[in-house]
């Protein structure tokens, strides 16, 4: 299948309790975590590329840069863009911005690869 630079992905996230920073253990504060951040904005570079990869095939994370730039109270929705920027070869990079309302809640590069599924898992064992 054809990865081009272009494939977009929208993710809009009510924050809840269970995505605190509190309830994660990465602070103590009733904010969106980072963690949970990065990981909502992972999906939604999983979420471009799918139905363009080969049944066979899959990508994973290799590389992120993130700056969470202000606090998501619980409550507030955020919705997270990934756009594929960069296609070599394998590697993929992806430009993802998270935004409340009229602010930049998080901007973020993330590299991913395309891998055979079942080549990838075989090399666990």
């Amino acid at each position: 299948m054809t990865i081009a630079a272009g494939l977009r992905a929208e993710m809009l996230v009510l924050v809840e309790r269970e995505d605190t920073a509190a309830r994660v253990g990465s602070g103590d504060v009733p904010v969106l975590a980072t963690p949970r951040l990065l990981a909502i904005a992972e999906a939604a570079t999983v979420r471009a590329l799918s139905g363009h990869l080969a049944p066979d095939q899959t990508s994973v994370g290799t590389k992120v840069t993130l700056s969470h730039l202000a606090a998501s109270p619980v409550g507030s929705h955020v919705a997270v863009v990934a756009e594929l920027t960069e296609v070599d070869g394998r590697r993929l990079v992806f430009e993802v911005t998270a935004r409340e309302l009229r602010r930049t809640v998080a901007t973020a590069t993330i590299e991913r690869v395309v891998v055979d599924r079942e080549r990838f898992l075989a090399a666990l064992i």
